[in-house]
Order: C-alpha cells, then structure tokens, then sequence
C-alpha cells in the first residue's frame, strides 16, 4: 500500500498527461457507442413475443410499422403522399385504401369492419410497414421524413414514433442533465468544503473518469439511453464520497508531516484501504441488477459498477496529482466550513434513543405496506411529455378510430383461406378488436379474388409466413389488452401451434411479468450480496442484520411516498431504485459502525460508544449524502421524461431519508443491541466496558 502512495505522488506529473490524453479515445467510444431508445428490446432473446420480432425482420422483411393519421385530404392528394412515403429509404410498403382495392370499387361492396379501419370523416389512416426494426436508426430517420411531408395533415403513431420522439428529447437533455448535476454539486461542495476550489478538481476528477466510463462503453455497442442518461449523474453521487475522504485524510496527514508529498502519499494508502471496502457494497448494489431477466437491468449494472471501479482509480491517482500541483491555490481559497457542528443533537439523540426505537416501531408497517402497494405504469409513452408528435399522433388514432394499440399475427403461410378466416371471425369477436387486416379479411363476400391486386399478397404472404394487423381499442398494459392478448393466443394456437402474435401490447404484457419476478429476485440479491460483504468487512454476523434491517427501513419509506401521495412510478423504478439506495447508502450506516467499534475498543458501553459513533459520522454522512442528493434532485426536476425524473426523484429524496434514518435510527440499534453486536462480532470487544448499555431516560410506568 505505501509504495503504490508513494508512487503516486513522484509520477503525478506523468499520471495527469496520461489521464489527458486518455480522454481522447475514451471520448471517441462515447460517440461510437450506440444509444438503445427502446426498452422493449432489453426483453428476454428466448420469448415467443421476442422470436416472432425477429422472424419478422428476417424473414418477413418488416421489422416495425406505423399507424398514420392523415386529416382533411382529398382522395387523390392521400394517393399522392402514399406514393411519397413510398418512396422515403428503409418503408417497405404502405397500406391504404387503394392497397387493398381500387378506389372506384363502390363503398357498399367492400367489408364494413375494413372500411371503417381506413375512413372517419375527413380523416383517412394508413399502415406504414418499415424494412427494419421498431428502434433501428434506419426507422428513426424514415419516421422523420415521413413527418417532414405533410407536418400539419400527418400524424404519425406506434412505438416506433414514440422511441424517435425519446431519441430526440433525450440527446437534447442528456447534456443539461450534467450541466445541472455540476452546478448544484458546487454549490454544496462550496458550503460544505474548507476550500472553494477543491470542488472544482473534485469534479474535474470525477468527469474524467465518468468519461472513460462511458467511452468503454464502446465494447458493449450499445447502452439504453436510460443508462446513458443516468450514468454520469449517478457516477457523480456515489463516487463523491470517495474524492472528500482523500481530501479529508490528505489534511489530517499535513498536520502529522511537514512534507505534503508524504502526507498524500499517506492518505493514499488509507482512502483506498478504506474506500475498496466502501465501495464494494455500491458495486455489489449494481451487480445485483444484473441478475435481472428483463437486461436493462445487466445494461445499468455493467455500466454502473465499471462506473464506481473507476471512479475509485481516478480518485487515488488523478485527484492527488491534482491536489499536489495546484496545492498552493487551492490553499489561497480555503475557508472554514459552514457546516456546523451537531455534538449537541448527536448527544440527545443517542439519549433519547427511545424515542426513535419507537418511530421506527410505529413506521415500519405503513412504510412496508406503502412499499408493496406503490402503483407502477408499463405504457412506455406515459413517461413522455403529452406535446410530442408521437403522443398527440396517438391520441388521434384513439379520438379519431378509436384505437389503442395494434398486434401482429404471424401464421403458417400454407394454412389456407379457410381457416384463416375462422381465425379472423373468432377475433373480430371478441370485445375491443376494431379490425383485423389481412388478405381474407379484405376478400369480403361480395368481392371475387380476381379483384385483390397481387402486391397484397406480397405484403400479407411471403410463403412461408402469413401476416395479420389486429386493431384494439384497448391501450397497451391495461388489465383489458392483456387479457385480449390471452385470448388472441387461444384462438392462434387451436389453429396453428407454430402461430405467433407480436407487437407493443404483448411484448408489454411479457415484460409485466417478467419484471414482477425480476423486482423480487433483484432485492433478494442485493440484500445478500451486501449482507455477505458487511459479515465480511466487520466479522460479524449481527452487524450486517442490524445495516441492511436500517437501509431497508429507508428503502420502505422512500418507495412507500408514492402510494400514500397517489404517484404512479415508471416500471423501472420500482426494481432499481432499493437496490442503488443500498448499495450507495449503506456506507453511512458502515461508517457509524466503524465509529462504534472504535469506542467500543475503547472500552466506553454502549450509550457512549453510540454518542462517539454518531459525533465522528454525522457530518461526513450529510456531507455525502447532500452530495447524492445535489447530484441528482436537479435533473429530476428538470427532466421531461418521467422514466428519467422519476428514478433521479427517488434517489435525491432516497439519499435524504437513508441520512435521517442513520442519524436517527441507527445510534439506537447500536445502543439497544450493543452486547449482542459484542457477543456475535470479532474485535468490537477491547477494555472492560462501564456501566450504562441501558436505554435512560425512558418513560417509566407509574
């Protein structure tokens, strides 16, 4: 350890080169790496929902499509833009009106149910078929053209203009999410720090390795813009704490040494002794995510544990040769801190420790109950603002035809007319299916097959597949399309086995439950994992019961707000958020106990021992979490997309109510469990201990 501080020091020079000069390909990854705008793809490979997606692409030729909206044209001029989005790189084909029948055919001969899928009014609706797949870059740019045709008349809806509308809005928010984080982490680092420019070389630090973080990204490919949005922000909260440690261990060591190489050499080698094991328990947070069936959560996990390793490096390596070669300005800008004190409130609180016992008591179960009622949405465009093209596109579909959501049938090409149709009339009546489009459908009693022009059944057939669009009422992850996904399945698989039914809904319906097992598996990790590192760190086996038994208490509060304020979250948060608020918020309660097992070695009792703890812990745990909460409550606020606002929200407020439940709650554990912690941990045992592990001042009965 002393001679990796020592060699810091004498190549800070040629460390800070190298970390500049590292910027250049890390910065060339980031831009290499694609950004993934569709959730849907993070399902698992091996689901039928997900084989028919890429069977679709593959064999079919169409990978997504678009229903449009197109209001106040006339016939021809709807002809002619046909012809024109026709035209625009990566459609494959569109289906219109004058697609499945000429237009001089008198309406009273075409089937009722088919006429009304295309015409309301003075509003007509087209079905866009794309060449590649629902999030692709070629998709994204088709949907914009398109747009660019007849931007007024033109409403284009689906998940594919739903994921191009997230791709724009969050390129343009994702730099100002960092802007953001910045500004208000300066602000507390200021008012919390003894200089007013060591927050700068903080950052500076930290934004070099968030940017190798995100460069390295290039090896995966690609990353969820969810991750990329919230990387860096995140990055930034729980790597802080590693930067004020140094900083803090770097000033006591100048009062030991005369020589400041020395004393950063030394506080080196204790901030990564005492930082590895920190942040072990943030890593391990973000592995547990990896075990997640719906692989967001491996995308998320990766990143963010790469994130904290190297955040870890950059701060035992660029930070001290920072601090050492612009030592004398940072000196010129010191200032005493203006954060207080709180010996006083640390002593009542420990001797009325009673009374927090009984918070907790009365406050676990409504926060547990709160926790496992919170209300969660699946509908990917409910986090989207209401103004963007692809959401009010959508509520024109509905208004207009009175559709929701649109599915996909992918059946035996050589089935035969007939029972195609008996699929078709099974569906058409069942309740909330609009249409069902395919060739059998449009082949209605009165019109002889001879009429149907042969590109139809190019785009319906292509031999080996048939293709059906089944139109719903109903919207994506309601109670109603997912049990008419249920039923469209039936009638699919009494017909043909190797039948497949696709699209938005029921890949919506598979990710609700496969997130639900994926919640419970996730917190059942997480808790594990960072119990068996707490066991390890302190040789205990109390201690981890005693850690994890507080963070989750915070947990319950943090995700039970939201049923009692009657807040609907986003999916994701729901199975992320208590798995990074203990694996980042942990450390405090770890390092109180450290505190505690030093007085304890002291030989102090239980009550003093907790005092001690609490005083030499308070100021670095609000210190970190202002920071976590500085980082991230910003963004949350600022952030239109509520996938996005929703996960900073939780973590801001998270860090918060974790700092209040350590101060508060955890001094109480200790003391109220002082002897058991003795009896079941290794070296919290030292001088023979005074009188007082009682709990004073208690309410006596009369």
């Amino acid at each position: 350890m002393s001679r990796f501080g020592k060699a810091v020091v004498k190549l800070r020079v040629p460390i800070l080169i190298m970390s500049l000069l590292l910027l250049v390909p890390a910065a060339m990854g980031y831009f290499k790496t694609r950004i993934n705008y569709d959730v849907l793809t993070y399902l698992p490979k091996d689901i039928e929902t997900m084989k028919g997606q890429e069977i679709l692409a593959n064999d079919f030729g169409t990978g997504a499509f678009s229903l449009v909206v197109v209001e106040g044209m006339k016939d021809k001029d709807v002809v002619s833009l046909k012809e024109k989005i026709e035209k625009v790189d990566n459609v494959k084909s569109v289906i219109w009106y004058d697609t499945l029948m000429d237009i001089s055919i008198p309406e009273d001969l075409i089937p009722e149910r088919v006429l009304e899928a295309f015409r309301n009014g003075d509003s007509t609706l087209m079905a866009v078929l794309f060449s590649s797949t629902m999030s692709s870059d070629e998709t994204m740019n088709a949907i914009q053209e398109i747009r660019k045709l007849a931007d007024k008349q033109v409403f284009i809806s689906g998940m594919s203009a739903v994921v191009t509308d997230t791709k724009l809005l969050s390129d343009d928010q994702v730099p100002k999410y960092v802007l953001i984080a910045v500004a208000l982490s300066l602000i507390v680092l200021g008012i919390t720090m003894d200089s007013f420019l060591i927050p700068i070389f903080f950052l500076l630090s930290i934004g070099m390795a968030i940017i190798y973080n995100l460069g390295t990204n290039v090896f995966k490919g690609e990353i969820s813009y969810i991750t990329q949005a919230l990387a860096a922000v995140l990055q930034l909260a729980v790597t802080m704490d590693y930067s004020i440690f140094l900083w803090h261990s770097y000033t006591d060591e100048k009062k030991k040494f005369s020589d400041k190489n020395e004393a950063m050499a030394e506080a080196i080698n204790k901030t990564l002794s005492s930082v590895v094991g920190s942040s072990i328990t943030t890593v391990a947070g973000f592995v547990a995510l990896c075990f997640m069936s719906f692989t967001l959560g491996l995308d998320l996990g990766v990143v963010m544990a790469k994130g904290v390793v190297i955040g870890v490096i950059s701060c035992v390596t660029i930070l001290p040769s920072l601090i050492l070669i612009f030592d004398k300005a940072i000196s010129k800008t010191s200032h005493k801190p203006l954060i207080p004190k709180f010996d006083k409130l640390c002593e009542f609180v420990v001797k009325r420790s009673w009374i927090f016992l009984i918070v907790f008591v009365l406050g676990l179960a409504p926060a547990f109950y709160g926790y496992k009622n919170t209300k969660v949405y699946y509908n990917l465009d409910t986090s989207l603002p209401k103004r963007l093209d692809s959401i009010v596109a959508n509520n024109k579909l509905q208004e207009k035809f009175n559709m929701n959501s649109t599915h996909m049938l992918l059946l035996d090409g050589k089935l035969g007319a007939k029972k195609v149709n008996e699929i078709i009339e099974e569906i058409e009546e069942l309740d909330g299916i609009k249409a069902v489009l395919g060739m059998e459908s449009v082949l209605g009693p009165m019109i002889p097959e001879e009429l149907l022009p042969e590109r139809i059944e190019k785009i319906f057939n292509n031999g080996e597949y048939e293709m059906l669009l089944v139109m719903s009422e109903y919207k994506v992850a309601s109670d109603e399309v997912n049990k008419q996904c249920d039923e469209i399945n039936t009638i699919i698989k009494k017909y043909d086995d190797k039948g497949m039914l696709i699209g938005e809904a029921p890949c919506t319906k598979d990710l609700i439950e496969i997130t639900d097992e994926d919640f419970n598996k996730v917190n059942a990790v997480s808790i594990g994992l960072v119990a068996i590192i707490i066991l390890l760190v302190f040789k205990s086996i109390s201690v981890p019961a005693v850690l994890v038994c507080v963070i989750e208490f915070a947990i319950f509060i943090n995700l039970g707000i939201p049923y009692y304020t009657n807040t609907v979250l986003p999916f994701v948060a729901s199975i992320v958020i208590g798995t990074i608020q203990l694996g980042s918020t942990v450390d405090y309660g770890i390092l109180m106990t450290n505190k505690f097992k030093e007085a304890r070695l002291k030989g102090l009792n239980g009550c003093d021992a907790a005092t001690e703890a609490l005083k030499g812990s308070i100021n670095s745990v609000i210190v970190s979490a202002l920071t976590f909460f500085s980082a991230t409550f910003g963004v949350g606020l600022y952030s239109e997309i509520d996938m996005i606002s929703s996960l900073c929200v939780l973590m801001a407020r998270g860090a918060i109510i974790s700092m209040l439940v350590v101060i508060f709650v955890l001094p109480a554990f200790l003391r109220l469990f002082s002897k058991l912690i003795t009896v079941t941990s290794i070296g919290f045992s030292g001088k023979k201990e005074e009188p007082g592990n009682e709990l004073p001042d208690a309410p006596k009965a009369a």
